[in-house]
């Protein structure tokens, strides 16, 4: 057996998640909404199944969908690429970071990761036969500074993973912080890949592509998601943006991977792209209520909240809330004994992990809120001195 994934444990999501089916607990936990989705996608995905091709569609994606892309960030971030040379639709935003670590890396080069971080970036930089450098982000801000950056890069660097706004901690890079990143890949030719897939799920400054920073045009790949713009994550539709040369070798990885993604989905998302702004102004507001209610009762029973600008998470420090626990056993005993699920911080790291901190989801209907609101202020209560 391959030792990178025989010796992986089980995902913390799937762990945390199994709990919450088999004591029906509320799950904060892994990051999904409990709403089915925008009605008029959905209905434009079932119309296509019943009614429009069902065969293969081209291998980097259909061309409406392409298009689509390509006007959606002209349009939202102001930024020109080329429906047909590249974008690259993929089965969701996992398997184009998958596609483009696989392309860009060969055995020995080294790959920077910024922890706290998704936890499949490691495991396929290494089985493509990268070596895994990381620097680390530290609460309550979690900024990054850029010494640890240059500290970081050798003469085997490669590529660097960006993800933002960032997952776990909700936060966002500001500008000077990009162009700091900007800076180190153009002086020493490290391709960015940049695992943006919250960008639309953000409630204070714009989003600021890296790919639209100076010298980034032929250094970067941009990775989106239809299931974090429509919070349709079972959909698994994402695609992934770069210099014609840099996708069409990309492409090639993809081709080995999923090849496609099911037609239907791609003629649903492609509708859904054209949505006016209000519509995805009214979306962001719907989620920064959801976060507001969540952080409002947390702080009401005694939690000390971290700031949060972006995703479907917060997170609470439990050493700043008086609580003299790790975030594993935090966890583990508020599943069990107040019948809420979240996920610990910990499980974001490669080692020597942060393990104050527990992330939760709030893209949930109101009640469930509450409902878990009301579960964690009675453990609170428990676990006071």
């Amino acid at each position: 057996m391959n030792p990178i994934y025989s010796g992986l444990p089980t995902t913390i999501f799937e762990k945390m998640s199994a709990i919450a089916r088999e004591t029906g607990a509320i799950n904060l936990g892994q990051g999904f909404p409990d709403a089915p989705g925008p009605l008029d996608i959905l209905e434009s995905a079932a119309d296509a199944l019943l009614t429009r091709s069902n065969q293969y569609p081209p291998m980097a994606g259909l061309p409406e969908l392409r298009h689509a892309i390509a006007d959606h960030y002209r349009r939202h971030q102001g930024v020109d690429f080329d429906a047909l040379s590249e974008v690259v639709v993929t089965s969701g935003a996992t398997e184009a970071i998958a596609a483009a670590i696989f392309a860009i890396l060969s055995p020995d080069d080294e790959a920077i990761l910024i922890e706290p971080l998704y936890d499949a970036y490691a495991p396929l930089v290494r089985r493509a036969g990268g070596v895994v450098r990381t620097i680390r982000l530290q609460p309550p801000t979690w900024r990054l500074d850029p010494a640890d950056l240059d500290a970081a890069i050798t003469a085997r660097t490669r590529l660097i993973i960006v993800n933002n706004p960032v997952n776990p901690t909700g936060t966002m890079f500001d500008r000077k912080t990009l162009t700091a990143i900007a800076d180190r890949c153009v002086a020493d030719g490290i391709i960015a890949l940049c695992d943006e897939v919250w960008e639309h799920v953000r409630f204070g400054p714009d989003h600021i592509p890296l790919i639209a920073m100076p010298g980034m045009r032929e250094l970067t790949v941009k990775i989106g998601s239809a299931g974090k713009i429509f919070a349709l994550t079972g959909w698994k539709v994402g695609w992934l943006i770069a210099d014609m040369a840099l996708a069409g070798v990309i492409a090639k990885a993809h081709q080995f991977l999923t090849f496609t993604t099911p037609p239907n989905l791609q003629w649903a998302v492609a509708e859904g792209l054209a949505k006016p702004d209000g519509w995805f102004d009214s979306m962001r507001g719907g989620f920064a209520a959801a976060r507001d209610r969540l952080v409002g009762g947390l702080r009401g029973a005694g939690f000390t909240v971290l700031p949060s600008d972006a995703t479907w998470f917060v997170s609470i420090d439990l050493a700043a809330s008086g609580i003299a626990l790790d975030d594993v056993t935090f966890a583990e005993r508020m599943a069990h004994e107040a019948g809420v699920v979240s996920i610990p911080m910990s499980a974001f790291y490669e080692s020597d992990p942060i393990t104050s901190i527990v992330r939760l989801c709030y893209a949930k209907d109101d009640a469930t809120i509450d409902g878990a609101v009301r579960r964690m202020a009675g453990f609170r209560a428990k676990l006071a001195p």
